[in-house]
């Protein structure tokens, strides 16, 4: 289920995420590849992980379609997951 990997692994940029109860809106976010890639499975099978649950939970109040375009990345020491909706172009 790998995918290619993102053309903007390993690069910042900047996030657009409302609601926004981590604070990530406007942060740099360091992403480092497609959620799939990084974990070998979909978000929503990955049970019990704290990052896919608070995406989870934020994606379902915010106007993000419920897919894979998933990226994982940092803001600052801590991972988090985005939709590659919520990236400023």
């Amino acid at each position: 289920m790998k995918r290619n990997k993102h053309p903007l692994a390993g690069s910042t940029v900047k996030l657009k995420c409302k609601p926004d109860p981590d604070g990530l809106n406007g942060q740099d976010y360091r992403v480092e590849d497609w959620w799939i890639n990084v974990a070998e499975k979909s978000w929503m099978n990955c049970d019990g992980n704290p990052a896919c649950l608070k995406y989870a939970v934020r994606s379902s109040f915010a106007d993000i379609p419920t897919d894979d375009e998933v990226l994982y990345g940092k803001v600052g020491g801590l991972g988090h997951l985005v939709h590659t909706s919520e990236i400023v172009k």
